[in-house]
């Protein structure tokens, strides 16, 4: 009888503690940080140069991955991409003026599935694509459905604007510039967005809400902009600018580069020029830094960070000079591979994976796992809360980056790379396309490159003009006198070259009076003429 007894008492207990321990699981809140334009120049990846205790920090208390990489190196299809687990070829977002919903209206966002499980939703600063810095204290491309609670920081750096210097005028965000600014950091952008953060953290630890925290930063994104203290930190003249031979271009596939030599005004920097804005691109860095430190500081002063998971990184990597460019879309190394931490409870402290490859897709699935929450089926994102247990492990054999590139007159090319722990392979599309502009709608329609090197190539030969001077048939040229898209001067000129032609005229649009859809049964007036001039033409002799 005493053993049964005991027996069932032993029994309570294992259930209690089952009971307890999948409580507190599903009790985890999730702080997300994202930086704009942040490469791996931080002291934890191993950059002794660039002042980051704070990031360095983060990276102490959890799981550094070394391999991580972004899916489009642009900002908006890069924060599509992770904020839903979905490749840009699944949302079909490759461009920064793109809106989630216009692609995919009924896809659920990370922030949406947070607040299906009645997590409280929040974002403060750019999650999804702003244009930085014209957007700043706007809602930018955001998506409402995403958030229970938005807030659009907006600082001294929107407010003068005037002072930046840059290399090209009135151009901030698209080209480098520049500020040591005046004044703290709280009167700053990122500033204001980690005081607003630190007021969140204040809230839910007071209330005992769950939440999905995002906390976006708009730097070290152009232009760099930071108050001088940062910059008294670095010394321009130490900073390293690589060095490009003058026939470096000829040795790499035309795509690739297409993409590092698109900006002009950033090629073949002078050094001291070149030096400087690497200086800035570094304090601004710093300062970046100091502002996750601020939001940290409060997480452990709240007590939350024994209950919240930290998840830092950045849309995408960012060039200084390497390969001869600056800022990001390319698919080397430097634009596709972006920090990555990962720290809080049930994750190991203090470890460097820098061999497993991951994706950013991969954030959200991972996420779901690390709170005990269901994975929509849709993410396409592996999760990786198998590394954040077990170094050793693994879930990808490599990640995967795409960029279209064009070189500005209509040739656009799509390229495809992926990074394994130790090599990296890039394909670009041999059959690329090419976009022509369709003027009377405005769109840009594709057609095949071969098909368009073959004209070009034989342009003499397929000329309208050419053949009409060697034509010795009747000829009938018919055109519309109303026709706003064909000039009326096209119909005239085949027919001088015509030997034997003639003219029909007709007071009609480009269209003869049609439309699409048709609806109605019978013909237009102009189009029923048309047709009857046309079988009379085409029954004479």
């Amino acid at each position: 009888m005493n053993q049964k007894y005991k027996y069932f008492i032993f029994i309570i207990i294992l259930s209690f503690v089952s009971v307890q321990s999948h409580s507190d699981y599903q009790k985890l809140n999730v702080l997300f940080i994202v930086s704009d334009d942040l490469n791996c120049d931080i002291g934890a990846y191993g950059n002794t140069q660039v002042i980051t205790p704070n990031i360095d920090k983060l990276a102490q208390r959890g799981v550094l991955f070394g391999n991580a990489h972004n899916q489009y190196p642009l900002c908006g299809p890069s924060r599509v991409s992770f904020m839903t687990g979905l490749y840009p070829d699944q949302t079909k977002i490759k461009k920064l003026r793109l809106y989630l919903r216009q692609a995919i209206p009924k896809v659920t966002t990370m922030g949406q599935q947070f607040k299906k499980e009645n997590y409280h939703s929040v974002r403060v600063g750019k999650i999804f694509h702003y244009h930085n810095p014209r957007d700043i204290g706007t809602a930018g491309h955001d998506d409402n459905y995403t958030w229970d609670q938005t807030v659009n920081p907006y600082g001294r750096d929107k407010i003068e604007e005037y002072k930046i210097k840059t290399l090209k005028k009135q151009s901030y965000g698209g080209t480098l510039s520049w500020l040591a600014a005046d004044g703290t950091d709280e009167e700053q952008t990122d500033g204001i967005g980690a005081s607003e953060t630190i007021k969140f953290l204040d809230r839910f630890a007071e209330s005992g809400e769950n939440f999905f925290l995002a906390f976006g930063l708009y730097r070290p994104h152009t232009p760099y902009v930071a108050p001088k203290k940062y910059f008294d930190q670095y010394e321009m003249q130490e900073m390293e600018i690589p060095k490009i031979s003058d026939d470096y271009l000829k040795t790499i596939p035309l795509a690739a580069a297409i993409s590092v030599s698109k900006k002009k005004e950033q090629r073949n920097l002078e050094e001291d020029l070149a030096k400087t804005i690497k200086e800035a691109y570094y304090a601004t860095t710093s300062f970046v830094d100091a502002q996750v430190g601020r939001v940290l500081d409060k997480l452990k002063e709240t007590g939350l960070d024994k209950n919240t998971i930290v998840v830092f990184t950045s849309d995408h990597g960012y060039h200084l000079g390497e390969h001869g460019h600056w800022q990001k879309q390319t698919l080397f190394d430097n634009a596709t591979r972006v920090p990555l931490i990962v720290a809080g409870p049930g994750v190991n402290k203090n470890q460097k994976i820098m061999d497993a490859p991951v994706e950013l897709v991969d954030i959200f699935p991972t996420l779901m796992d690390l709170v005990g929450m269901e994975t929509p089926e849709f993410v396409s994102g592996k999760s990786f809360y198998s590394i954040l247990k077990d170094s050793n492990a693994r879930v990808r054999s490599s990640a995967l980056t795409e960029l279209g590139v064009s070189n500005g007159n209509g040739l656009k090319i799509q390229g495809y790379s992926i990074k394994t722990d130790r090599y990296r392979l890039t394909q670009w599309k041999k059959n690329g396309i090419r976009f022509i502009l369709n003027s009377r709608t405005n769109q840009e329609m594709p057609i095949s490159i071969q098909f368009y090197n073959d004209f070009i190539e034989n342009e003499s030969k397929l000329s309208i003009k050419n053949a009409l001077l060697n034509y010795s048939g009747k000829f009938l040229a018919c055109y519309g006198s109303l026709d706003q898209v064909v000039p009326n001067q096209y119909a005239l000129d085949m027919a001088k070259w015509a030997a034997n032609s003639s003219i029909f005229k007709i007071r009609t649009n480009h269209t003869f009076g049609s439309k699409h859809p048709w609806t109605k049964t019978n013909l237009p007036d102009s189009l029923k003429e048309l047709s009857l001039k046309t079988i009379d033409f085409l029954k004479s002799d």
